[in-house]
């Protein structure tokens, strides 16, 4: 009877899934579907990239069909992969670096590779390619920029004797000085975080060159530069200098919208939530991260996704043209990022797309500074280190460890505790 339940239950997802399409696929040699989701970041994007392919290929649709979110796409090819059927897929999908290289490991029928498209990858930061890079072989388009920044309000920092210059190239140690002399003089804190998904740790160690993973572990015990980095956190929850959050509504809503913080720390993708306090026009700057020795700037990201043809494509050579045209840097990119940029946030991981004058203007909300033109220049700079599919797994009880030492426990016990859970959901 479970069996039966089980199969009854995939068949309902995958026509479930089929149904979301909007569409019978339609194989007219000039339409591609397409999966991806948030219809105010990434559909105007693919929206933007079908404009601009029009220019060269006037018969050309994209056809896309709106997830309620990445999980949708990720199940989409669980199922196809899992039954070993793919027919069900559209033609690209819009999938999560993160997750990339375990679903092209665990189902290599679903994806086609990017090989032989016409797409100049040295017009892209090496950590962006770096996920969707498997075996040596391109497998993705980049569409997202998740360079990490650093905003700061500079009034508040004036307040308090600062400018952006003295919060850019600075140690992890000196920070939390100027944190301390911000938060008595002012009020502020100067960093939050959403502690229930604490990306902290990572964007830190990655800002050094330096992963929590080592030969495919967990390397949190014994790691000297992971432990700085938690007693930094540590330290500045104490201190009550950075805010760890209960939730993302807590951490967006009240931390950051609601004036709580005169910093904010993550992927660029946090600007227009940044930017939802119409008051706050012209107080905020962006700059790079600290590090644990200073004496350089430090370069991170956080999140993104990428393009990927899938085991259904009919017409290959239509979508590669398409990506390699768009995404991918060819002709219509500063067109499409330009129009991406406007009207749904999403910045360019293509290098020199990030030259039109669109990304060159300077933002009023951030006292005029070219943030976009910055930030795709900061994304250049991402250190390639270690990744591993359990990167989810190790943040959520990283984090739990972080609350515990806080609360008082050892620091060596809970990094302990938390790779040896990690180690044991790895199996």
């Amino acid at each position: 009877m479970k069996k039966l339940f089980a199969l009854l239950l995939t068949v309902a997802m995958v026509f479930s899934l089929m149904a979301m399409s909007g569409s019978a696929f339609a194989d007219d040699g000039n339409t591609l579907t397409v999966y991806a989701w948030d219809a105010n970041f990434n559909i105007p994007a693919l929206k933007a990239a079908e404009a601009a392919f029009q220019k060269v290929h006037p018969d050309f649709k994209l056809d896309i069909a709106t997830q309620s979110g990445s999980s949708d796409v990720e199940q989409a090819m669980t199922l196809a992969g899992s039954s070993g059927d793919v027919s069900s897929l559209p033609d690209i999908v819009l999938f999560q670096d993160h997750f990339i290289q375990s679903y092209v490991a665990d189902y290599p029928d679903c994806w086609q590779s990017l090989e032989g498209a016409d797409i100049n990858w040295d017009d892209f930061g090496a950590e962006k390619l770096s996920y969707s890079t498997i075996d040596g072989v391109h497998y993705g388009a980049p569409v997202d920029n998740g360079t990490a920044i650093f905003a700061y309000r500079t009034d508040v920092l004036e307040q308090a004797g600062y400018t952006i210059a003295d919060m850019t190239g600075i140690t992890w140690d000196r920070w939390l000085e100027i944190a301390r002399d911000v938060k008595a003089k002012t009020g502020f804190a100067l960093l939050s975080m959403d502690h229930s998904g604490d990306d902290l740790p990572y964007m830190m160690m990655q800002a050094e060159g330096l992963s929590q993973w080592k030969d495919g572990k967990p390397n949190f015990v014994g790691n000297e530069p992971f432990q700085r980095i938690i007693e930094v956190i540590v330290q500045g929850a104490k201190d009550g200098t950075i805010l760890l959050a209960n939730s993302w509504s807590e951490y967006c809503d009240q931390t950051i919208v609601g004036n709580q913080t005169a910093g904010v720390m993550n992927g660029n993708w946090i600007i227009p939530t940044i930017r939802q306090v119409a008051d706050n026009s012209g107080k905020w700057a962006i700059t790079t991260l600290p590090t644990l020795d200073g004496g350089k700037e430090g370069y991170a990201a956080n999140g993104g996704s990428s393009l990927y043809i899938t085991g259904n494509c009919k017409n290959v050579d239509l979508a590669k043209e398409f990506l390699a045209y768009t995404f991918g840097g060819g002709e219509g990119a500063m067109e499409t990022y330009d129009n991406a940029l406007r009207d749904g946030g999403v910045i360019t991981c293509c290098i020199s797309a990030g030259q039109s004058d669109v990304y060159k203007e300077g933002i009023e909300y951030f006292g005029g500074q070219a943030i976009y033109s910055d930030i795709v220049g900061m994304g250049a700079h991402v250190p390639v280190i270690e990744q591993n599919d359990y990167h989810y797994t190790a943040r959520t009880y990283i984090g739990n460890a972080i609350t515990n030492i806080i609360n008082g426990a050892d620091l060596t016990t809970e990094l302990q505790s938390a790779q040896d859970q990690v180690e044991f959901e790895m199996g």
